[in-house]
């Protein structure tokens, strides 16, 4: 338990980063979810429509200190890769 006055407060800001953070990785990794099932159901118009925000948010993860940069640039890859794939097909 903390005992001074400025470790209560640590405790308090590291739970509303921990909320904040993790409503961020869920967002993201839900839109790329959604993304990945409409790249195998064949939407590629609707896909091609919602890769700059996916790409966006993926680029907000990263700002905001929640993933890290490489991170943030594999996923992009991965989601860029799987579209490409089905483009040429």
């Amino acid at each position: 338990m903390p005992q001074t006055k400025s470790a209560k407060k640590r405790v308090r800001q590291t739970e509303k980063r921990t909320i904040r953070n993790r409503q961020i990785k869920n967002r993201v990794k839900n839109s790329i979810k959604k993304f990945l099932q409409l790249i195998n159901e064949k939407k590629l118009e609707e896909a091609k429509k919602n890769l700059p925000r996916l790409i966006s948010m993926i680029d907000s993860a990263w700002a905001k200190g929640v993933w890290h940069k490489n991170k943030a640039a594999r996923e992009k890859a991965r989601v860029m890769k799987k579209l490409n794939q089905i483009d040429k097909s």
